[in-house]
This record gives structure tokens, C-alpha cells and sequence, in this order.
């Protein structure tokens, strides 16, 4: 399990270092800028448009689907924007994994995607409200 965030936006850095302290050992939560993204069937468009949840790559060596090793690789499963939330929620589990699937499953979804967008677009301002916050 691998959260892929936006590591030059300090409201994602502080979502991501949140969601970490409830993940299992295993979940990986990393910034997208240190991450080789065409291993991991992602460009650099995707990762800055949103937040990528991705289960089943070998994430030690970024090896997805079409790798050169003889193992037979499996394709990894991607779920970005409020399903990747969604997805990490769940993940974490105890009521996050309550709350991750009302995200990921209608009506909850219907309400979350949108409410993602609108967050996503805006993640710059939330940003600098924080660090204002922060400072006093």
C-alpha cells in the first residue's frame, strides 16, 4: 500500500503525516517528487493533479505490471482523489475504516468526489491559512 501526496503543499504534508500515524507498518505514505511515478504507472500530471492510493505494485523496488524480472508481475490496483482518501481510511482502520467506505461507496461518493475537487483546487490556500495559523 503506497499514499502518493503532494510533498511541496504543506495542507498535504500535514494530511499525509496524519493519515501515516493511523496506517498499518506496511502502508507506505510518500511525496510524490521522490518517487520514480513511470514505475509506478503514474506521470507527473497525474501526481500533481491529486493524491494516488496504490495497492499491489512491489513498492520496495517500484516494480509494476510489465517489470524485466521472471516473476510474473501483478498489476497494481490505482485509486486516486477521494477514493484514494477513501481507500487509506479504510486502511487504517478501527471508524476511519467506517468512514473510508461511506467515502468510496454511493451516497457518500457522490458528496466526496466533488468535496475532493473542491479541497484539491484550493490545497495552496489551505496551505498558507495554516501556516498563518500556525504562526500566531
Amino acid at each position: 500500500m503506497l499514499l502518493i501526496y503532494d510533498g511541496q503543499c504543506g495542507f498535504c504534508v500535514r494530511s499525509a503525516a496524519w493519515i501515516k500515524a493511523r496506517l498499518p507498518e506496511t502502508a507506505r505514505v510518500e511525496p510524490w517528487q521522490s518517487l520514480p511515478l513511470e514505475r509506478l504507472g503514474l506521470t507527473r500530471a497525474d501526481a500533481q493533479s491529486c493524491v494516488w492510493w496504490i495497492e499491489g505494485a512491489d513498492l520496495e523496488s517500484a516494480e509494476v505490471a510489465g517489470g524485466t524480472d521472471d516473476h510474473a508481475a501483478v498489476s497494481p490496483a490505482k485509486f486516486s482523489g477521494s477514493d484514494a482518501i477513501g481507500r487509506s481510511l479504510v486502511a487504517a482502520g478501527g471508524i476511519w475504516a467506517a468512514v473510508g467506505k461511506v467515502v468510496i461507496h454511493p451516497p457518500g461518493r457522490w458528496l466526496a468526489a466533488p468535496a475532493y475537487s473542491l479541497i484539491a483546487a484550493n490545497r495552496h490556500r489551505l496551505s498558507r491559512l495554516g501556516n498563518i495559523r500556525r504562526a500566531h
